[in-house]
């Protein structure tokens, strides 16, 4: 009995077993002893083993489990840069200019840079590069022959730039940061900026560096929450920062003033700040709407249209979720209507902004519970709006809410628009083809690009599609010989 004893505590799964075929023991002691054992299992998995659990986004999706040690993890990023030094110096470089910001170059989530392959060869896509990489949930952005995104290496949090056609690491540039939320996840979540030679980047604490692009030399930094006073949101500063004019906008939040802040591109001076509102976890935009070019933003209870000269408020519209969490970007249909989305039981909108006099007037066109976005933005093709309801793909048509089409089941993960169709990267690491059709569900091709849960928001460049998570980064030839 001793030696059962020592067996189970030890190793809890032998001694389990021996438990079960030793004759004397009760079977209820056996049910008691086993229920404790098994407890004793998970400890010991997660203990010695490395096991973990990281939170699915769909009710109906198990939690992602898997053996996984940070601390390796992070020495495998190290020693694949440290034998990549000599590569990098000779990365290629280009003069296209595209996706420059977070989901595209109107933060819409359209590609239309050049004509897509969508007869994909046996289901897939051909493979350029895979490259180890580190935490967070940020998007990448590219320009001039680089890719640039944000990561959690350790407990520093890493703006890098690799070389689009290679993969290699060409330069980093790192700051001591670690945002750890327990079901969210942890690391950086705000995709860079590239404008003009220039990296801007806001990690999950606040702080916003301003990077030269071609060698990650710091030009200026600050951190927005200190400057405006102000806590740091459940899931951490998560909107890419914009640049307008001379301009950078960012939405730290608060009261007093200063929820939206905008400093000056060059020199990192505050230039003004505006509204009282909690931010949400949506990043602005700029568009014209109404006859006004403006910045569109939304906070944690409303959608707004401001001045980009001042901040000053010109219209709003009341857009506020059971749990007061917006994270959904919202579509500009044109130049008076703009659908919005989000989950927490919410549903859609369309909008109608006009102008009279500088005065702005906002109707609702209609409202309903379909296309329930919780963190995904869907995307406008033709009319018709296509995202993720909940997890499961959806159409409906933008004018009049009227859902066509649901079907496909695609967890929590992302969709850009390309050539007429959805490319969608799953909430489990797939890459799928969809046509973008009001008739039904046609999905034409899927297939595994990168493992483990997958959030971020893949970008298309230069006929590449490049898919990361926490873990890992590949790109895609999206021509196939076009």
């Amino acid at each position: 009995m001793i030696v059962l004893t020592l067996l189970c505590l030890l190793v809890p799964p032998v001694g389990l077993m021996f438990l079960w075929i030793r004759k004397k023991t009760r079977t209820l002691h056996k049910i008691y002893v086993s229920t404790v054992l098994a407890i004793l299992t998970v400890v010991h998995l997660f203990a010695f083993y490395d096991l973990g659990v990281e939170m699915a986004g769909s009710s109906d999706t198990l939690p992602f489990f898997r053996f996984y040690d940070s601390d390796d993890h992070y020495k495998t990023i190290e020693t694949a840069r440290s034998r990549t030094i000599q590569e990098a110096r000779t990365a290629s470089t280009s003069d296209s200019i595209y996706w420059t910001d977070y989901r595209g170059p109107n933060r819409d989530g359209v590609y239309d840079q050049q004509p897509i392959q969508t007869n994909w060869r046996d289901g897939r896509l051909p493979e350029l590069w895979r490259q180890t990489i580190g935490g967070g949930y940020a998007s990448v952005i590219v320009a001039q022959g680089h890719i640039y995104t944000i990561e959690q290496r350790r407990k520093k949090e890493v703006v890098t730039a690799y070389d689009l056609t290679s993969g290699i690491e060409v330069w980093s540039h790192e700051w001591n940061a670690l945002f750890q939320e327990r079901l969210g996840g942890d690391g950086p979540r705000a995709t860079p900026t590239w404008h003009k030679g220039k990296i801007y980047a806001l990690g999950a604490t606040g702080e916003l560096r301003v990077l030269d692009a071609q060698n990650g030399r710091l030009l200026w930094k600050t951190n927005i929450l200190i400057d405006s006073g102000v806590a740091n949101l459940t899931w951490a500063m998560s909107a890419s920062p914009l640049i307008v004019g001379d301009k950078v906008i960012t939405l730290p939040g608060g009261h007093h003033g200063r929820s939206v802040a905008a400093y000056n591109k060059n020199s990192g001076e505050l230039a003004w700040q505006s509204l009282d509102d909690n931010q949400a976890y949506v990043a602005p935009m700029v568009a014209t709407v109404a006859g006004k070019r403006q910045l569109l933003i939304v906070s944690s209870k409303r959608l707004m249209g401001l001045n980009v000269e001042d901040g000053s408020l010109l219209w709003e519209y009341p857009w506020r979720t059971e749990m007061g969490i917006n994270c959904t970007q919202p579509i500009v249909v044109d130049d008076k209507h703009i659908f919005i989305s989000a989950g927490y039981g919410q549903g859609s909108a369309l909008v109608r902004i006009t102008a009279r006099d500088k005065v702005f007037k906002v109707e609702k066109i209609w409202s309903n519970n379909r296309m329930k976005s919780k963190f995904n933005t869907p995307v406008l093709h033709e009319n018709h709006v296509y995202g993720l309801d909940e997890g499961i793909l959806q159409a409906i048509d933008v004018r009049t809410g009227i859902q066509k089409w649901k079907g496909g089941r695609y967890g929590y993960g992302q969709i850009l628009l390309a050539n007429g169709h959805l490319i969608i990267s799953t909430e489990k690491g797939e890459v799928a083809l969809v046509k973008a059709t009001p008739e039904g569900h046609e999905e034409l091709a899927k297939f595994t690009a990168i493992r483990g849960k997958t959030w971020n928001n893949p970008a298309i460049a230069d006929g590449k599609l490049i898919v990361r998570n926490q873990t890992e980064m590949a790109c895609y030839d999206l021509t196939m010989g076009l």
